[in-house]
């Protein structure tokens, strides 16, 4: 253990002046303006002692009327590229595990070479007839780590979901064992409204929530199904063909809750590859008799919805100059706009190795922990 942790410090010193330290002041740790990007890649340029290839990091920004592929200054290890490379992400910082579970914000185009910072996390401790390798996502209760009161979230395949919180002198996991099966592949957000993690169940029959107190053994659930739009049999065999995961977002500015039911199909024409097909969006408070009930909807107004391997997150769109009423998302091998209102997809298909969408600097500084002393 003394070595791995000799190693990812001496990374640390190796990519920054030793008079800055590892950790920094709150506040001070943003040299530019994070913009609404996506990650692209990396572009090689070379490589170092310690850390083997580099590349100079490369994204797609988001913040204008269109998007542009640009390569920045800043250099990030070659291997965070590869398709293992990283584990998870959440308002632009990365969960990595080739040294050990490591947090670090080398993705965050925000942040320079100069003002890097990584914390160093206990080893995974695996349940019994769980597993620590495969990660459905991870999610984080601020938007930065250094909060007292942060509390980082790993969801694993199975039944395992694991809490710590990173700015604490002697971290900890805690560890639960998920009973119900409908909830081994979900993927976890935090919700600020609820001040609580949340997962949909599969099929969107029921939302679990999770936290350091009360529902820490048992979760708190909201069995309200979901009211699907009307389709003809024809349109519901053809649903049936894809494969489906459910998502949980929620908007900060409305205190809005939606649940994402994503329908994937595989195209044989174009080498099995895997395509979005549909997107349908459910939100509570539409059913007068029965407010809690998730119904379908295809206006979402002036909101735009982001969704990646990375935590999802909600922007007004008039405020970033981005389509209304529209779902941006990318994975491993496609990227598009999905528009809700005339159920329409434009997309482009490349190699994606590390689809993380980052929010923009706004976003972050809006949900950073504002009173220390709450737990989620």
């Amino acid at each position: 253990m003394s070595s791995l942790l000799l190693s990812r410090l001496s990374r640390l010193c190796l990519r920054k002046p030793p008079a800055l330290g590892v950790r920094h002041l709150v506040g001070a740790r943003f040299l530019s303006e994070t913009p609404l990007c996506h990650i692209y890649g990396a572009e090689h340029c070379g490589e170092n002692w310690l850390e083997g290839d580099i590349g100079r990091l490369m994204i797609t920004d988001f913040s204008g009327p269109s998007c542009w592929t640009r390569v920045l200054e800043k250099t990030v290890p070659m291997d965070m590229m590869a398709e293992t490379g990283t584990m998870g992400a959440s308002h632009g910082w990365v969960l990595t595990s080739k040294y050990g579970p490591y947090l670090s914000d080398d993705l965050n185009p925000g942040v320079s070479e100069s003002d890097f910072s990584g914390i160093v996390l206990p080893d995974f401790e695996t349940l019994p007839h769980c597993q620590t390798e495969l990660v459905t996502n991870v999610a984080m209760s601020s938007s930065s780590p250094d909060d007292e009161d942060c509390i980082l979230a790993v969801k694993f395949v199975g039944p395992q979901l694991s809490l710590c919180r990173p700015a604490e002198k002697n971290k900890k996991w805690v560890n639960i064992r998920i009973e119900d099966p409908a909830f081994f592949n979900s993927r976890v957000m935090y919700t600020k409204r609820d001040k609580k993690f949340a997962m949909p169940a599969y099929g969107g029959t029921h939302i679990g929530y999770w936290d350091l107190g009360e529902n820490l053994e048992k979760p708190k659930l909201c069995r309200k199904g979901l009211y699907t739009p009307q389709l003809l049999q024809s349109e519901w065999e053809e649903l049936d063909l894809c494969c489906t995961v459910e998502e949980l977002v929620e908007s900060r500015s409305t205190q809005e809750m939606f649940m994402i039911k994503r329908f994937r199909k595989r195209n044989n024409n174009k080498g099995g590859r895997m395509e979005e097909h549909q997107i349908w969006v459910f939100k509570q408070g539409l059913n007068r008799c029965n407010p809690l009930q998730w119904c379908y909807t295809n206006d979402i107004g002036d909101l735009c919805i982001f969704l990646s391997k990375s935590e999802p997150f909600c922007l007004k769109a008039s405020s970033h100059q981005k389509c209304q009423n529209s779902i941006y998302f990318i994975d491993k091998s496609e990227r598009g706009i999905f528009t809700l209102g005339g159920k329409c997809k434009t997309s482009n298909f490349s190699n994606f190795t590390a689809p993380y969408f980052i929010p923009p600097q706004s976003y972050l500084n809006a949900n950073r922990s504002s009173n220390p002393s709450n737990s989620p």
